[in-house]
């Protein structure tokens, strides 16, 4: 069967590259490459992943007062403007 498919420039490039090297045609070498993933997907979508564990560490005490984070904030945009009008931004 005759299709169109569109895919990324990049996979393009990358796909060509790969059908010159082994000596193939385009449509083969994009053939197997779907029966190769449909086939992955079909048996479960390859290895399993392996689970990443975020280990959690204090940060220690803060250093300004947290229920004044807003006003913080505030000072450090009005430091931030000050600065960008003395150099003319």
């Amino acid at each position: 069967m005759r299709t169109t498919v569109r895919i990324d420039d990049d996979l393009f490039r990358e796909l060509k590259a790969r059908a010159h090297q082994e000596g193939v045609s385009m449509a083969k070498l994009f053939d197997r490459m779907v029966r190769l993933g449909l086939q992955t997907l079909k048996n479960g979508g390859g290895a399993p992943r392996k689970l990443y564990r975020e280990k959690p560490f204090s940060t220690g005490v803060p250093l300004i007062d947290i229920s004044k984070v807003n006003q913080f904030l505030d000072e450090l945009d009005s430091e931030e403007y000050i600065r960008k009008m003395r150099l003319g931004q």
